[in-house]
């Protein structure tokens, strides 16, 4: 992973692409939401200070904007994504911060940094708002062209088909003995 350095000559920032991102937005009780010590490296911070700045602002955080996990919840995560290795285990169960609350965290974290990576969060939540609703509009016109599909559309979809493969190419005669 391509790494930065801080301004400040502090932790290694990661770059703020769009796919790093992604990857660390997990569905977890039907919500989008990314865990504190992600947030905290995209941050340049640690855990505990993001943490500790969250808990001075508890007002700020609802239900609904950050949750913290069972210890089910972080378990089946945990053997999923590879969060600890074995013997090593966390003093505090991990916060979950939904998009309102990672929008939420740019009103505690008054950093440079925290204004890129809050923009560059909110563009790719947008992304996969847009990605989930593109499917789901085809996924839409699919059915109700399954629902519509008849004799007529059979010989149209054959024929469509037919002039998709392509042709054989043609058999080349050998020259010479």
């Amino acid at each position: 992973m391509e790494q930065k350095k801080s301004e400040s000559g502090g932790l290694p920032l990661p770059l703020l692409s769009a796919g790093f991102i992604e990857r660390r937005i997990y569905l977890i009780r039907k919500q989008k939401v990314i865990l504190d010590s992600d947030l905290a490296e995209l941050y340049g911070v640690t855990t505990s200070n993001l943490n500790k700045a969250v808990t001075r602002n508890a007002e700020r955080f609802p239900e609904d904007f950050m949750l913290r996990l069972t210890r089910e919840e972080y378990n089946a995560l945990r053997f999923q994504i590879g969060i600890l290795k074995r013997g090593q285990h966390a003093k505090y169960l991990p916060r979950a911060f939904t998009e309102q609350g990672v929008a939420m965290l740019s009103g505690v974290l008054h950093s440079p940094r925290a204004v890129q990576v809050n923009v560059a969060i909110m563009r790719t939540f947008v992304k996969l708002r847009e990605m989930l609703a593109t499917h789901k509009d085809l996924a839409e016109k699919l059915e109700a062209l399954e629902k519509k599909y008849d004799r007529q559309f059979k010989v149209v979809f054959d024929a469509i088909r037919q002039l998709m493969t392509p042709d054989e190419p043609p058999k080349q005669q050998r020259i010479g003995f």
